[in-house]
């Protein structure tokens, strides 16, 4: 075998394992978008959508040729129980991009946001019917991560409101919400009850800031704006599980670098738009400088991601055989 026969397996072998968890980090650089329009950075905000959308495009291209290519391996993921839970991470992905999207482009951002609702609804329901029908999975297979397919109907309504689908936005906002009491139930049974979670899963400990901000977002857009008693509620539940995940930061000290770390970028950003959108709503100087902290750590947490990913795929750290 010749050296460049060598270098063309070595890269169909790492399209074959290239990961559906890697739409995870449109979702933390669609949130970074977002946040910075709504900080009042626009000329950023901008640059960063041009940089999530060449992402997303990106992503999307790879993992198709691998569908085409190696079918066998995507149906080995949606077999995974832990993978199953990224593969709706690509529509959520869509819907972020429309809310991103929408004060720049609302026509555009429409067509987008109503192919991502579709392709959500379809997703959802495709994973929470492997659920039900698949009796191999056990406790021990749960992490936040399988907050992703079903309370990810939430972040519907943040865009889909103002683009004219109130009703449907609604339908979505029910789903999340319903499922995220559910969902919430059986993630602290298994971590409180069963084995710690595996090193490389513990960045998704993060993901349980996501959902109660989130919802706090929606709600927001569903009610006309009025910071009421949910609202309040609902962003005082975000602290509480920004407190949480906090205390088990710790855990991430010496672990080297995986994919599973862009499970940190997401709930940074919702937690950053939920304390900017409190502090303009209630006129409160302190929720809107911690809004801009958390700009400032998700600017940074962001950075080191990309570094970090960039390193790993010069390396042939990552789309490797687990």
């Amino acid at each position: 075998m010749t050296l460049s026969d060598s270098r063309s397996e070595a890269r169909t072998s790492r399209l074959e394992h290239f990961p559906v968890p890697f739409f995870a980090a449109v979702m933390g650089l669609s949130g970074l978008t977002t946040a910075l329009h709504l900080a009042g950075l626009p000329l950023a905000g901008l640059v960063a959508l041009a940089g999530t959308v060449a992402v997303f495009v990106t992503l999307v291209s790879i993992y198709s040729l691998k569908a085409l290519r190696y079918p066998g391996a995507v149906a080995a993921e949606w077999k995974h129980p832990v993978k199953l839970a990224f593969f709706p991470a690509f529509s959520i992905s869509m819907l972020l991009i429309a809310t991103a999207l929408a004060p720049t482009s609302q026509g555009l951002a429409r067509v987008i946001w109503l192919i991502g609702a579709a392709s959500q609804a379809t997703l959802s329901l495709a994973v929470l019917s492997n659920w039900i029908g698949h009796r191999k999975f056990q406790t021990i297979h749960i992490s936040p991560a399988w907050f992703i397919p079903a309370v990810g109907n939430v972040v519907a309504p943040v865009a889909g409101v103002g683009l004219g689908f109130p009703e449907t936005s609604w339908v979505f906002f029910s789903a999340g919400l319903i499922f995220w009491i559910v969902l919430l139930v059986l993630v602290m049974n298994r971590l409180i009850f069963h084995d710690p979670l595996p090193g490389r899963m513990v960045p998704t400990l993060a993901i349980l800031i996501a959902p109660p901000a989130v919802t706090f977002l929606a709600w927001l857009q569903l009610n006309g704006g009025v910071l009421d008693a949910f609202a309040r509620i609902l962003y005082g539940a975000t602290l509480v599980f920004l407190g949480l995940a906090l205390t088990q930061v710790g855990k991430l000290r010496g672990q080297p670098f995986s994919l599973s770390l862009w499970a940190l970028s997401f709930p940074v950003a919702a937690l950053t738009l939920a304390s900017l959108r409190f502090g303009t709503l209630a006129a409160s100087p302190g929720h809107t400088l911690a809004g801009q902290v958390g700009l400032t750590a998700l600017c940074l947490i962001i950075a080191g991601l990309l570094f970090g990913t960039g390193r790993a795929i010069a390396r042939g750290e990552i789309c490797v055989p687990e």
